[in-house]
């Protein structure tokens, strides 16, 4: 039945609970527990993010014309998931070890509005690869040198997008001394990077409510399936945030 496989799938991603035990669970095969998930893993991820009963949102241009159209601030991020290490000899090996935190991940661009409910959960990408790069070859300057007039909160590592967006894209603001700074600066500085931080914090709960489901914990599976598992996790994330927000909003 559909039913069982897309409850063997949602406690895979919640729990990251083996297919052997969810075999024994279900009283089939380990192989029939693997073709299940394999099957309703895409679909799952093709849903997109739910932000009204009847509107979901698929790709990172239907989330800059929800933005614009509602006049809503948007905040990016990047985040990163371990995985398994490539095997000896595999060509792209040293493509997934991350500069920040120098071990094996995979990263993907989340976009939240200003109460941190999830927008858009990019494919992922090998952990070598910058933010800024992976936001450029998601189009996002394009959608918003384009698109409506739409505010971006973003974190330094996405400094330079504003200039080329005109303005929308909202970094902080470059440091002019680098050493022996006078003290004025230093304590303007400070209040402008925490105002900053302040507003954008909202990104960082709705990274952390999507690293509560244990399969992206750390990943010991296939890296291709990530990104289907990324944006799957996301779509019922947000299916979740936008039920507590109209049952708020009725109490």
């Amino acid at each position: 039945m559909f039913v069982d496989r897309l409850l063997a799938t949602l406690v895979h991603l919640r729990h990251a609970t083996t297919h052997d035990v969810l075999a024994c669970w279900f009283g089939v095969d380990r192989s029939t527990i693997t073709r299940a998930i394999g099957e309703v893993r895409p679909l799952l991820a093709e849903r997109g993010c739910t932000v009204s009963q009847d509107v979901r949102l698929r790709t990172l241009a239907e989330v800059i014309d929800h933005l614009g159209a509602d006049g809503k601030t948007g905040i990016i991020d990047g985040t990163e998931i371990r995985v398994r290490r490539p095997a000896a000899g595999h060509k792209d090996r040293d493509k997934f070890i991350s500069g920040k935190n120098k071990q094996n991940a995979v990263k993907t661009m989340v976009v939240t509005d200003g109460d941190g409910r999830m927008l858009f959960c990019s494919p992922t990408k090998p952990g070598s690869c910058a933010d800024i790069t992976h936001a450029r070859q998601l189009g996002l300057v394009r959608l918003l040198a384009d698109g409506p007039a739409v505010e971006i909160l973003a974190d330094a590592g996405y400094q330079g997008l504003g200039a080329q967006t005109g303005g929308r894209v909202l970094t902080p603001s470059h440091r002019k001394f680098k050493k022996n700074a006078p003290d004025w600066y230093e304590e303007m500085y400070e209040r402008q990077r925490k105002a900053h931080s302040s507003r954008r914090i909202r990104v960082e709960h709705g990274i952390a409510h999507l690293k509560n489901w244990r399969a992206l914990a750390r990943h010991l599976g296939r890296r291709e399936h990530m990104s289907d598992t990324v944006e799957a996790i996301a779509g019922l994330l947000s299916h979740q945030q936008t039920a507590d927000l109209n049952l708020t909003r009725q109490m």
